[in-house]
């Protein structure tokens, strides 16, 4: 197997590329600078948003594995699908999030139509929708929790997800078949914003108030809907919130 990883050089491809290593997978990875080869990874330089690079990452590769995100979602993973069919890639693997063609949000949107670029483009595929990472939660809420009075989001719900356990499942994703869409990953729980603040504040040992406050809109209603959640075919995994903030 031949592999080229988009996004191998952030938090999710930080336990990506080990696992890889351990399988016996050494991937050519793509970076938007140099980088000095390691045992684990040989760098290509490539943008995914641009696709300047991208035919020559993907020439010879069976397998692509797009973890990059963050700038042009839709844009980058319809480069990177083009990339793939004119080098005749056997099985590109998408990292999505949970609820990306339900929460009206922009975020979300780019990642739904990255999905259709990537299921359009006629290369056999895998698409992966992983729930919020626990620490991404812990960046977002942790503002929060610094506050004198501590404001939660009233009716929003989350499954964090441990980063090295969806790291696991991509990893045995991208070494299998194309399977089109697989349940969506998540963790052990389903929480609410209060909640989550809550064992975040006495893991911080503050003993301060908790206001819930509204979200308005149609994020609002979408929250008070949950559609952002998995479904019962969900994968659930690694480990919960208390273990992580107690360890952060």
């Amino acid at each position: 197997m031949t592999m080229l990883v988009t996004g191998g050089t952030g938090n999710l491809g930080g336990h990506v590329l080990p696992l890889l290593h351990a399988a016996g997978v050494r991937p050519r990875v793509l970076s938007r600078r140099a980088r000095t080869d390691t045992p684990q990874a040989a760098y290509v330089v490539g943008d995914t948003v641009t696709g300047d690079g991208l035919d020559a990452a993907t020439a010879g590769v069976t397998t692509v594995l797009h973890m990059a995100g963050g700038r042009g979602d839709d844009r980058a993973a319809a480069q990177v699908a083009a990339a793939a069919r004119r080098a005749g890639v056997e099985h590109l693997v998408l990292v999505s999030v949970t609820g990306a063609d339900r929460l009206p949000v922009g975020y979300y949107r780019a990642k739904a139509a990255a999905e259709r670029a990537v299921q359009r483009s006629g290369v056999p595929s895998t698409v992966v929708r992983p729930a919020q990472f626990h620490d991404f939660v812990l960046r977002t809420l942790g503002r929060f929790a610094a506050w004198p009075i501590v404001p939660a989001p009233r009716a929003m719900w989350a499954e964090p997800v441990e980063v090295a356990a969806v790291a696991r499942r991509l990893v045995e994703v991208a070494l299998g078949p194309p399977q089109g869409r697989v349940p969506d990953v998540v963790g052990p729980q389903v929480l609410s914003a209060e909640q989550l603040l809550r064992t975040l504040l006495r893991a911080r040992g503050r003993d301060v108030r908790v206001v819930r406050v509204p979200v308005p809109g149609p994020v609002g209603r979408a929250c008070r809907e949950r559609v952002n959640l998995a479904g019962p075919d969900a994968l659930r995994t690694g480990g919960t919130w208390e273990e992580f903030v107690a360890g952060a």
